[in-house]
């Protein structure tokens, strides 16, 4: 008498198995699908990050500029990345800046002078002063103290020194400035010592040093 064959035992649950998944395979495969549709759905629904518009510089600007709405362009922060102190730009628009600027830098309060060029500076006044070395103009920033050294052209007398430790409040640009030959520089100095850089500047060529 034959007896039957047995299937191994792990062969036999392969089997049910087989048979328990093909015979729910529609279940799971909806269940997968609702799985995918619920995670899309989330993601869909996440709100992306609300993005600040910054005050920004549209192109490079050098120090002692007088800010038009062509220098500033908006450039949207993430939350957080806001620098303190940043300017709207009817705030920023008209006012000087205190030093170089970068394109895409954001404008902040640190960056721009306050008010009037002489605050700060009682009992003085605004005097705009060509420098005959533009080279030395653009090593300068506002807030520096310097000297002005008047030359004589021709040799015949010795350099004078006609301004002492006057502060830089203004450098305006090239373009603005209207003359092609040496850079403008503007300092807060007395009346007395406005007068005697006008007279120096016809008669010889002005030189600064910094002094502080």
């Amino acid at each position: 008498m034959d007896h039957p064959v047995v299937a191994p035992p792990r062969r036999s649950r392969r089997r049910r198995l087989r048979r328990v998944l093909l015979a729910r395979r529609r279940p799971v495969a909806a269940l997968a699908a609702g799985l995918a549709v619920f995670v899309g759905l989330q993601a869909a629904a996440a709100p992306p990050p609300t993005l600040t518009p910054v005050v920004t510089a549209a192109r490079d600007l050098p120090a002692g500029s007088v800010l038009t709405e062509h220098d500033l362009t908006l450039t949207s922060f993430a939350p957080g990345s806001v620098p303190d102190g940043a300017v709207t730009t009817a705030a920023a628009t008209g006012r000087t800046t205190t030093g170089p600027v970068r394109r895409g830098e954001p404008l902040t309060d640190a960056r721009l002078l306050h008010g009037s060029l002489l605050d700060g500076y009682p009992g003085t006044v605004a005097a705009p002063v060509r420098i005959a070395d533009p080279g030395i103009v653009s090593l300068l920033r506002i807030g520096d103290r310097v000297d002005v050294v008047a030359a004589d052209p021709q040799g015949r007398h010795e350099a004078e020194l006609v301004a002492a430790d006057a502060p830089v409040v203004a450098l305006p640009r090239a373009e603005e400035s209207m003359l092609a030959s040496g850079g403008l520089v503007v300092l807060a100095v007395t009346d007395t010592t406005a007068r005697r850089l006008a007279g120096a500047s016809v008669s010889g060529y002005l030189s600064v040093v910094v002094t502080r």
